[in-house]
């Protein structure tokens, strides 16, 4: 007779069990990004109800995962769950797009500040080719160009985080970058407006590279001021919406 070693056996079984949890895990996070990012996007309206079933045929996934990712999606206040009744898209009220810029118009700041500190050669050759790219689809015609050119601004503010060499910092501003992305489009889709951001990304870059901490970081929360001033946002104008939705409920 041969000899069970119940070891193997046990570390085998483990290894599946733990393979089959990371599986789950990588479903649900796939799920929940997936969500995440068609609610940020408009994709899903707000009040629109996000149903189990329907949602998992459309993924190819079962209703767990999906279940999951739904009260991930509510602890980030995108999506209210009604008991007996189902889930419902919160979206990003004006007031939450008030509050991230506002927040943004002080971290972007210290971000350009730490950026002057630790960016690298390859970053800077990376920054400068996005203000060229952006430069050059700003003069072409079409619908593509507005895309282009927000897909262009949210790179450069990627690289700008990376270069802060702040882990925590260029995952707050990620988060918040997504979470306006639909305001950003707005708002550097104007020509305009997308002229005087190219521009002002310049100057930032400029005073990055002059090592010149105090300017960048001016630089940077004017930037998102003035982001502010175009779409209209201010404490008054949030006011008036809010109570102009809660008299239309």
């Amino acid at each position: 007779m041969h000899r069970i070693d119940w070891d193997i056996v046990w570390n085998e079984k483990e290894g599946q069990e733990g393979m089959e949890e990371y599986h789950d895990r990588s479903l649900r996070g796939r799920v929940f990004q997936r969500l995440r990012e068609d609610i940020l996007s408009g994709v899903y309206h707000e009040h629109e109800e996000l149903r189990e079933i329907t949602i998992g045929e459309e993924l190819g996934v079962s209703r767990t995962p999906v279940r999951e990712a739904l009260r991930q999606l509510e602890l980030e206040g995108l999506v209210t769950i009604i008991p007996n009744k189902g889930a419902y898209v919160t979206g990003i009220t004006p007031k939450d797009v008030y509050d991230i810029y506002k927040i943004r118009s002080m971290l972007e700041g210290m971000c350009a500040r730490w950026a002057t500190e630790h960016i690298t050669e390859k970053q800077i050759e990376e920054l400068e080719e996005v203000l060229l790219l952006s430069e050059f689809h700003l003069q072409k015609k079409g619908g593509e160009q507005a895309e282009q050119v927000t897909e262009l601004d949210g790179k450069f503010h990627k690289v700008l985080y990376e270069a802060s060499n702040s882990r925590i910092l260029e995952h707050v501003l990620s988060d918040f970058h997504k979470y306006v992305q639909m305001a950003r489009a707005m708002s550097v889709g104007e020509k305009n407006r997308a002229v005087r951001s190219i521009q002002e990304h310049r100057e930032i870059l400029e005073a990055i590279k002059d090592r010149d901490g105090e300017l960048a970081e001016e630089l940077a929360n004017r930037h998102i001021l003035n982001v502010m001033k175009n779409l209209h946002l201010s404490e008054q104008v949030v006011r008036r919406e809010n109570r102009e939705e809660q008299e239309e409920i």
